[in-house]
């Protein structure tokens, strides 16, 4: 069964004033084909998502609120990123599935790590996230144009000189198995996101670019140390441009 459990669960944190959408192991899918069997909806539903990584679970409904809704628990965070990433508007017996991450813990995950608590302990609370679909890659020679300095020099101690404000954020302290996915449904939830960039054979660090530097501002002083996991606080500073 998939929880709704408190706003600030480790799926929903509130920082600087608004709630922050987390990227889950579980996903949310809208717009199904409501005329299956439940049974078949499950079976279909954890074959299709498998090939992205190991099912804990596939919980749908048929009651009238929930039809056509459907929720899969992948056992890691990197197959769920990967099959909403892959499976965002999928042809599913003729209509385009929508996919977004849910904003709570599954009972199958909290059971895993330790954390689960028995429904009657605890407060339901209803809302699913907005998947709104990152924009479209600049073209390879606008984004060399604005490329920030080399990586090797962003990397300053703490305490070091503030870059000026622009457009452009780095990233820092990240956990080793975030991706492109995770930040984007991180980042989206501010307005202005362009782009998020990983840094190809560095670990740890990214790029998230905004339409300006007013709006880079606004996620910075948001999101600056906040925890992706419990263990990595993230470090945001404006990019050094070149």
């Amino acid at each position: 069964v998939v929880s709704m459990k408190s706003p600030l669960s480790s799926a929903m944190q509130r920082y600087g004033g608004r709630q922050i959408a987390l990227p889950n192991q579980t996903i949310y899918i809208n717009n199904l084909f409501d005329k299956l069997s439940k049974d078949l909806l499950r079976s279909e539903l954890y074959v299709l998502c498998s090939q992205y990584g190991a099912v804990l679970d596939v919980v749908s409904m048929k009651s009238p609120k929930m039809r056509g809704q459907a929720f899969v628990v992948f056992q890691h965070l990197t197959s769920a990123s990967v099959a909403l990433q892959k499976l965002q508007g999928f042809e599913f017996y003729g209509k385009p599935m929508r996919i977004a991450f849910c904003k709570s813990k599954s009972d199958a995950v909290a059971k895993e790590d330790g954390s689960f608590v028995p429904k009657h302990k605890r407060k339901a609370v209803g809302g699913i996230a907005d998947f709104k679909q990152p924009q479209q890659k600049k073209d390879k020679a606008a984004q060399e144009a604005e490329e920030p300095a080399a990586v090797e020099d962003m990397m300053e101690e703490d305490g070091a000189e503030e870059q000026p404000p622009n457009k452009i954020l780095f990233l820092q302290r990240l956990p080793v198995e975030v991706n492109e996915v995770m930040l984007q449904a991180l980042f989206k939830q501010f307005p202005g996101l362009q782009e998020v960039r990983m840094v190809p054979g560095k670990k740890g660090i990214a790029f998230v670019e905004f339409e300006n530097d007013v709006q880079a501002n606004q996620a910075k002083d948001t999101l600056q140390g906040f925890k992706l996991t419990p263990t990595n606080a993230m470090k945001i500073t404006f990019a050094k441009k070149n």
